[in-house]
């Protein structure tokens, strides 16, 4: 699709075809931002709808050194070349234009750069009337630097390998005992050993910061004596928050601030630990009708942003503005934004806020292919990014889970429901009633990658699972609190979601009863057991593994202060959690048959799927009566899979997007699962495994050569009472062994094969009946005959 220049109804803007912009293609209006151009340093700057323009050159003090003009050309980018674009020089924008309903331009307003690479706000104070209004921020042109990654690259793990881990990067170490006062909540106190030790031996190998883009707070927070804590409010796409840098970056200039990011990750690598970065396409920090103009309002409003034909923002996120996704130049901005940080601090991937927004068209409406979904899914630049969206925002037909396209993984909301009702509500409905509201069907489906939600073409991998986020209660204050408790953050308590799903289990807030403080132990277990078993992508919240509590603040994104970080002092309770933690994600990175790569509708067991046989707590197979009677709350999930064992075997390839693509292409609708051999790998290993395609089934008892069943019982109990459970007798098991046991407080009380003597449900045989206590799941690995 040829790109052209934009009309100016606000509406139907022409779309970014797929793969425009992609690496050997041209952009809308290339190399914007401060750029090496033939004459020398220069400054672009794309705006259809602007008069003129021109670079303001900026002291440090604020003051107005020297005003250029710039010139248009035939592709709407103003341009400028000067060598006061040096390093360290801080520049603005002025610009004028018609006054137009769509256009919000203020002539002596100082805008800053879409592109700017480093921001920082303007000194306080300042009253030379000769500048006029005062900006913000201002840009800062930030010299290209080699820098040493030590031949540490990508860790490239494949999806299914991945566990992330989503922090707040200051309010991680913000209390850091090993780190000292001036390293604490920065990049570089992120980086340390220890800091890293620490998610290493919880067993994660991603983090999902939150936003690290450089944002402001929102005017009603300052003028109310709070800052934006979380940093869902950006200023600029290309440069990192200054203030997580150590003072002495920040001392020596915005290249020290990006040599320290680039040193966290690369440290972060050299462990092996992906870096996923949360990033804020959605608005801008420029809010609503009346907000400050920082930016993109002042070089072209109808552009950049979405509008009604009064040219009144169309809000679709809440904030009070809607980015116009629609448009190339926001299309370029995204892509552009995204390659610089792969290409130039090695960002492993990005989870999207408010993803349903980016994938509006012209009129306003939800579009699965939209072409900016698809182009940064097919962007060879981007080719080692993880993409995963948070499928929804808040304008009419907002709500997307499961309707992305190919090459991106969801947020999953669904999951977080079914695991919170079966395990916490239902609980306390039980103890209210005496009744369940709901049996195992909605948590089975779930837990085995929601099918129901994710078609064959993505897979169990198209689900990111999580039962909490940094937007809700905490693991802890989900059993410890039945409402939200949000005074704090000065709005009166109605921000926040009331759908918490959560119980106090008898009392609201900490208690110093035992047996309260143990059934909410044992629910945080069972949380963590379905969230780290299921099929999928697994997010972790910073400090759930060590039971983090925020108070019943279900919303804190204005309170930066100690009761909100991590706390590194943990109790024995949060010690022993943590522990679990660790054990469960050995078991996952052990045993394939947790993490598969493609559905199973079949009766075989296939390699890169999961065969998963269901029985009830008699040991008898699962009726389709039996999935949604509320008196259903036990049920036995015998779980198999192919491995391959033949260390000769050339070591699979890391699966790519585009292999990825190929392998959901051959696997669409489920019609490719069945058509290689298992035995077919051993000549050709490098072809189905990269791709990801199943084989064709064998039974227990005809395992190819070069490979072994990798066979899992998972027995879930979701009621309070006590039961009988008999083992399953599938035919080809010798005896369960136990693995992991939610109920245990510990997991020194777990027998896990020593030579201690084993507890008489520690390992036993097919067919035989146990006593379960409830509410708890067990994990046996099945032993063949």
């Amino acid at each position: 699709m040829e790109l052209q220049p934009p009309n100016r109804t606000g509406t139907d803007r022409p779309l970014l075809a797929p793969g425009d912009g992609a690496a050997g293609r041209p952009s809308f209006a290339p190399e914007l931002g401060v750029t090496q151009g033939p004459h020398g340093p220069r400054l672009r700057v794309w705006s259809a709808s602007a008069t003129s323009m021109e670079l303001v050159l900026l002291a440090a003090d604020g003051r107005i050194d020297d005003t250029l003009a710039m010139s248009a050309g035939d592709d709407d980018v103003w341009e400028v070349a000067t060598a006061g674009l040096h390093s360290g020089r801080r520049y603005a924008i002025r610009a004028d234009g018609p006054d137009d309903p769509a256009c919000a331009f203020d002539p002596d307003a100082l805008l800053l750069d879409p592109y700017a690479r480093g921001i920082e706000p303007l000194p306080a104070g300042r009253d030379d009337s000769r500048v006029g209004p005062s900006p913000r921020f201002t840009g800062v042109v930030v010299a290209d630097e080699p820098f040493d990654w030590g031949g540490i690259d990508h860790p490239a793990r494949s999806l299914d390998e991945v566990v992330v881990y989503e922090a707040h990067l200051a309010g991680f170490t913000g209390l850091a005992p090993h780190l000292p006062p001036e390293l604490r909540g920065t990049y570089a106190g992120f980086a340390h050993p220890e800091t890293i030790r620490y998610l290493r031996e919880t067993g994660v190998n991603a983090v999902e910061l939150l936003p690290v883009h450089a944002f402001a707070s929102e005017g009603h927070l300052r003028r109310a004596g709070l800052t934006n804590y979380w940093g869902y409010n950006t200023v600029g796409f290309f440069a990192p928050h200054a203030a997580y840098a150590s003072p002495a970056a920040r001392a020596a200039g915005h290249e020290a601030i990006a040599r320290e990011f680039k040193g966290m990750v690369r440290n972060l690598h050299e462990a092996g630990i992906e870096v996923y970065l949360d990033v804020v396409y959605n608005h801008t920090a420029e809010e609503g009708q009346g907000g400050e103009t920082i930016s993109f309002r002042g070089i072209d409003n109808g552009a950049y942003y979405r509008l009604d034909d009064h040219g009144t923002p169309i809000d679709v996120t809440g904030c009070g503005n809607s980015i116009n996704a629609s448009h190339p130049i926001v299309q370029q901005l995204v892509l552009d934004s995204l390659r610089h940080w792969v290409s130039e601090y090695r960002i492993d991937g990005f989870r999207f806020d408010l993803a349903a927004t980016l994938a509006r068209n012209g009129g306003v409406e939800f579009e699965q292919e939209h072409p900016l979904l698809t182009a940064i899914a097919d962007d060879e630049r981007l080719e080692v990014a993880k993409l995963i969206a948070e499928p929804w925002d808040v304008g009419m037909g907002g709500w997307q889970t499961g309707n992305f396209p190919v090459g991106w993984s969801e947020w999953n909301d669904r999951y977080r429901d079914a695991a919170r009702s079966f395990w916490v509500s239902d609980i306390a409905h039980a103890r209210h009633t005496g009744t369940h509201p709901a049996g195992v069907g909605r948590i089975v489906t779930a837990a085995s990658g929601s099918s129901d939600l994710f078609d064959d073409s993505r897979g169990p991998l198209g689900s990111v699972n999580f039962v909490t986020a940094h937007d809700g209660f905490t693991l802890r204050d989900l059993v410890s609190y039945n409402v939200k408790h949000n005074l704090l953050n000065g709005e009166l308590g109605r921000d926040g979601t009331n759908d918490n799903r959560s119980y106090n289990f008898g009392y609201e807030g900490p208690s110093r009863d035992p047996a309260i403080e143990a059934d909410r132990r044992l629910a945080m277990r069972n949380l963590l057991g379905t969230l780290l078993t299921s099929a999928g992508v697994p997010m972790l919240t910073m400090g759930d593994e060590v039971a983090r509590s925020q108070g019943g603040n279900n919303n804190p994104y204005n309170q930066d202060t100690p009761t909100i970080w991590f706390d590194w002092n943990v109790d024995e309770a949060g010690l022993a959690q943590r522990q679990h933690v660790a054990r469960l994600l050995e078991l996952r990175r052990t045993h394939p048959v947790l993490r598969p790569r493609v559905f199973n509708h079949g009766d075989e067991v296939v390699f890169a799927a999961t065969r998963k046989d269901w029985y009830g707590a008699l040991g008898d197979p699962m009726g389709d009566e039996q999935w949604n009677d509320p008196a259903t709350r036990t049920v036995q999930c015998l779980a198999s899979t192919l491995v391959r064992v033949d260390e000769r075997q050339a070591p699979e390839p890391r699966p790519t997007k585009r292999l990825e693509r190929e392998r959901r292409e051959a696997s669409h609708g489920g019609q490719a699962l069945a058509e290689t051999p298992a035995d077919a790998y051993d000549d050709a290993p490098t072809v189905p495994d990269a791709l990801g395609l199943a084989g064709r089934g064998v039974g227990r008892d005809a395992v190819p050569h070069g490979y072994a069943l990798d066979e899992l019982l998972i027995i879930v109990h979701g009621t309070e009472d006590t039961a009988i459970v008999r083992l399953p007798d599938p035919g080809a098991v010798a005896e369960y062994s136990l693995l992991w046991d939610s109920a245990a407080e510990r997991i020194g009380d777990i027998w896990t094969g020593s030579d201690v003597e084993a507890p008489l449900h520690a390992r036993a045989l097919p067919g035989a009946s146990l006593r379960v206590q409830g509410p708890s799941i067990r994990i046996y690995a099945a032993v063949p005959r």
